[in-house]
């Protein structure tokens, strides 16, 4: 054991691999080397408007947007640029994907390549940056095809939730935690300052079953199908309706702070599918936010959905495909499912928009 009497994340993953001697090791130098990253990042917002990292990316040139449309955030660039270089030279990567990259990115032919896939989101909720509000990075890991004589295509990143090997995230707050699953539940991880390691601080992470606590974009309620709008009402009625409890709402707009907040307390957090834009019915990223954090929740025995099926099971189309996002306490997403099982009601089906959002029924 360490002098603080805590593991490090190199002895958790260590000791997790001695359960698998036939283990080569890759896979914790890949976790490790994610870390790093972390940890690079994490240096980096901690210095703020000191380190000359807030703000727009190319501002002198009237700004730059990513695959997504979005204005990139210097520190978005930066932070992608360290997630590829840390992790690129190891050998454990065939190939990797961001959110901030049109296509896949390619391991340089000047190093081995290796046999799995690495997906992240290098700075979410990067638009609180400059608010100095808690953002993180999240990532995914994914076995690569056999052949490793060949670059990497769009379609090798195309798996389910449920392929995915290990996913967590990294959340720059008050402290920095790494929280990571392998799929034998849900570890948590502080960064001692002092040492640079991340400590095991959360060992066992579980979401609470039932909650009173809910998070939505309360802003987007007039774009909202039905089974959402009913399910809020209905929260937001308190102990005087159906539900008989008060609830209270919360909304951060960042993922990771609203995630790490969940799996620290319990509630439920939705980001449903909507009509507000027909080009965009889900606004999260399947294989950058939903996938990782929805194989957390899961593992922590909470659950995530889609809000009609369960979120790991989706067969992903395309490497920046959008979706409807609902995770959390377990009861309260089963609830949101049933919600939208159930036949409308008469006065749904009078309504016009009704039948504009139920062309979105992924």
């Amino acid at each position: 054991m360490p002098l603080t009497g805590r593991k490090t994340l190199t002895q958790y993953l260590i000791e997790e691999r001695r359960r698998f001697p036939e283990a080569s090791g890759d896979f914790n130098a890949l976790i490790l080397d994610v870390a790093m990253a972390c940890k690079a990042i994490a240096r980096a917002v901690a210095f703020g408007a000191l380190g000359d990292v807030l703000g727009n990316h190319a501002a002198a040139a009237g700004g730059s947007v990513n695959v997504q449309g979005e204005t990139q955030k210097k520190l978005d660039v930066l932070s992608n640029d360290y997630f590829l270089r840390i992790t690129e030279w190891g050998g454990h990567l065939a190939g990797m994907a961001s959110e901030e990259m049109d296509a896949p990115y390619q391991i340089p032919g000047t190093y081995p390549r290796g046999k799995y896939l690495l997906v992240f989101d290098p700075l979410d909720g990067s638009s609180n940056i400059d608010v100095n509000v808690s953002v993180g990075s999240i990532f995914s890991v994914l076995r690569a095809p056999a052949s490793e004589d060949r670059e990497v295509t769009e379609a090798d990143f195309l798996q389910p939730g449920t392929q995915q090997v290990a996913a967590g995230y990294a959340l720059y707050g008050p402290t920095t935690m790494f929280v990571l699953t392998v799929g034998n539940g849900v570890t948590g991880f502080t960064l001692d300052p002092n040492l640079g390691e991340f400590m095991l601080t959360h060992p066992e992470l579980t979401v609470p079953a039932d909650t009173q606590e809910f998070a939505i974009n309360a802003s987007n309620s007039r774009f909202w199908e039905a089974p959402v709008k009913r399910y809020v009402d209905e929260c937001l009625a308190g102990k005087t309706g159906p539900r008989a409890k008060d609830f209270n709402m919360r909304w951060i707009a960042s993922m990771v702070a609203e995630a790490h907040r969940i799996l620290m307390r319990g509630g439920v957090f939705l980001y449903p599918r909507d009509s507000k834009d027909p080009a965009k019915p889900g606004r999260l990223r399947l294989l950058y936010e939903a996938n990782p954090i929805g194989f957390i929740m899961e593992q922590a025995g909470g659950r995530a959905s889609t809000g009609r099926v369960p979120m790991l099971g989706v067969q992903p189309e395309g490497l920046h495909q959008r979706i409807g996002l609902v995770f959390g306490s377990k009861h309260e997403v089963e609830r949101i499912e049933r919600y939208h099982a159930e036949p409308p009601a008469r006065k749904d089906l009078d309504n016009p928009l009704f039948h504009e959002r139920s062309l979105f029924r992924v």
